[in-house]
């Protein structure tokens, strides 16, 4: 006999914060109402500039378009709170290849396991439908936790073009 025990429920509660075991991110479709809460995980992000988040944000407002098929997101809740989310898409004039445009977690949780679930889940989305998924990210120093966190996920470095988003700025390019 399996019994399930409601993760709500004060005894798992109570496990949980004696072992110290972070809560496990919920994910979740996005909302026009998730715009806002988006807006604050950027301002937390010190990596972008203004015009990156502007062109996310344009991005994001475009998933909200009923019908549209050019961007999938995903939002990510730790105890009720949106603290991620992730856009993907199929890559114009391409076969079966996809982009991860965007994805942002706020710092206050990196390590938690955020990333890797909206990344596990764009992927388990993908799995027998995109024969590529493509992510792009910046070469600068203060990059660098960030492609450690694709090659974490085995994501492959296929190639850098130098000087692509600015001066001592390459492009990081990740299968």
């Amino acid at each position: 006999m399996t019994v399930r025990l409601d993760r709500s429920s004060p005894r798992v509660k109570r496990r949980r914060e004696k072992t110290n075991a972070p809560a496990r991110p919920s994910l979740r479709s996005l909302t026009t109402a998730d715009r806002p809460a988006i807006v604050e995980i950027f301002s937390h992000i010190k990596l972008f500039s203004t015009a990156e988040v502007t062109v996310a944000l344009e991005v994001l407002d475009a998933s909200f378009v009923p019908d549209q098929k050019d961007y999938q997101t995903l939002g990510a809740d730790l105890e009720g709170k949106l603290v991620g989310w992730v856009c993907w898409g199929a890559t114009p004039c391409t076969v079966g290849t996809y982009d991860m445009y965007w994805i942002a977690v706020d710092p206050s949780v990196h390590g938690a396991g955020v990333g890797s679930a909206l990344v596990d889940e764009m992927e388990h989305r993908l799995k027998g439908v995109a024969r590529l998924i493509v992510v792009e990210t910046g070469g600068r120093r203060d990059y660098e936790p960030t492609r450690a966190f694709y090659l974490a996920r085995g994501y492959e470095q296929v190639a850098r073009v130098p000087d692509f988003y600015a001066p001592g700025d390459d492009q990081m390019v990740f299968v």
